[in-house]
């Protein structure tokens, strides 16, 4: 792929086929019942073609979903590619597969994850994150940042999957805060994931070394030591203030959509639950794929 395709490809802005029998979706009747409470994932998705490649990165995606010992009655994603004013929530039965990039091989362009949608779950998540508006949305459905990594995890996709967004107006301490409200869904079987990059600064990438796992720039290096200390020592405060902590960290998070899912996986973490890191490694000098699970 051509350097200026792989630019377009990654930089372009998300735009609005998903199938399920209604045999299928008469099945969710019972799903939101109470279960062992279930772990939370913060994925680093990387790039769309991680949809349909096969490397470390997507055997550790899949590994992750091996290790979770009760199969999710359903999954809740917040992820990077879903930046809006205000809150919502995808209700509909059926979501669509949104292909949001361009510059890719049609391959991937013919990628379909026809995962059903699950409207009790979008509208109980609404209520719990009350008194915060949520909108129940019709017109989004499923984008990469979600389906590229859960379709690694849920091949069959036959679990039920709804993406909250992310309110582009609001600080880090208020994400932090409404993510800490889902805590109730771990224990109604709902799988929730975080989906993005810790370190995503697309301008400095290194195209020679695009392809160069462990390749990072001093201060990708620097960032990445820092944040992940703060993640295994529970110490969150710092993490929200990200703003503040100097030009390794203004490097690694020029921009907040591909970090605050990471914040809003960490606000579900309970007590002395164990934190554990996985495709940990950074990528192309300016890109981190470090992925956690919690519980």
């Amino acid at each position: 792929m051509k350097r200026s395709d792989f630019i377009k490809a990654l930089s372009a802005m998300p735009i609005a086929m998903g199938l399920s029998s209604l045999s299928d979706l008469s099945k969710l009747s019972d799903s939101l019942t109470p279960s062992e409470k279930m772990p939370v994932l913060f994925l680093g998705h990387g790039s769309p073609m991680n949809a349909i490649e096969e490397n470390q990165f997507v055997r550790g995606f899949r590994n992750a979903a091996a290790n979770i010992k009760t199969t999710p009655t359903a999954i809740l994603c917040v992820s990077a590619h879903w930046f809006t004013r205000g809150t919502k929530v995808t209700a509909m039965e059926m979501p669509p597969t949104i292909h949001d990039f361009g510059g890719f091989p049609q391959a991937l362009f013919d990628v379909e994850y026809p995962a059903p949608g699950h409207p009790e779950l979008a509208n109980e998540t609404a209520k719990i994150l009350s008194p915060t508006e949520v909108e129940l949305d019709h017109n989004w459905g499923l984008d990469h940042g979600a389906w590229s990594v859960i379709k690694h995890m849920y091949p069959d996709a036959n679990i039920p999957v709804i993406q909250l967004s992310i309110d582009y107006t609001k600080p880090a301490t208020y994400h932090y805060e409404l993510g800490k409200k889902l805590s109730e869904l771990r224990s109604k079987g709902v799988l929730i994931v975080g989906s993005g990059n810790i370190i995503h600064n697309l301008r400095m990438v290194d195209w020679r070394n695009i392809n160069t796992v462990d390749h990072g720039y001093d201060w990708a290096h620097e960032a990445h030591e820092e944040i992940n200390k703060y993640i295994l020592d529970g110490d969150f405060k710092p993490l929200l203030e990200y703003k503040s902590k100097g030009t390794a960290w203004n490097n690694a998070i020029p921009t907040p959509d591909h970090y605050l899912p990471l914040l809003y996986s960490l606000a579900l973490r309970e007590g002395s639950e164990e934190i554990t890191l996985f495709n940990d490694h950074l990528l192309a000098g300016s890109l981190s794929m470090t992925s956690l699970r919690i519980g």
